[in-house]
């Protein structure tokens, strides 16, 4: 497994030992693991998109020329 060294805001550290003192996760390690992988899966599905949807844009609305599209 890969490591990382990060410094983040007090505020972020405070609201992660409090997830885990809440048992919502083990460890500080479980905690920041989760929820990168979360933060990544969210970038993800709402992150840039890939060439074919950006084709679309180009195209107009929905890939018509029309500004309006029912």
């Amino acid at each position: 497994m890969g490591k990382v060294e990060i410094t983040i805001p007090e505020r972020l550290e405070m609201q992660i030992s409090q997830m885990v003192e809440q048992g919502e996760f083990l460890n500080r390690d479980e905690a920041i693991e989760e929820l990168i992988s979360t933060g990544l899966r969210a970038y993800q599905t709402s992150g840039p998109r890939d060439e074919e949807d950006a084709d679309l844009e180009d195209d107009g609305m929905m890939g018509h020329d029309d500004e309006y599209v029912f």
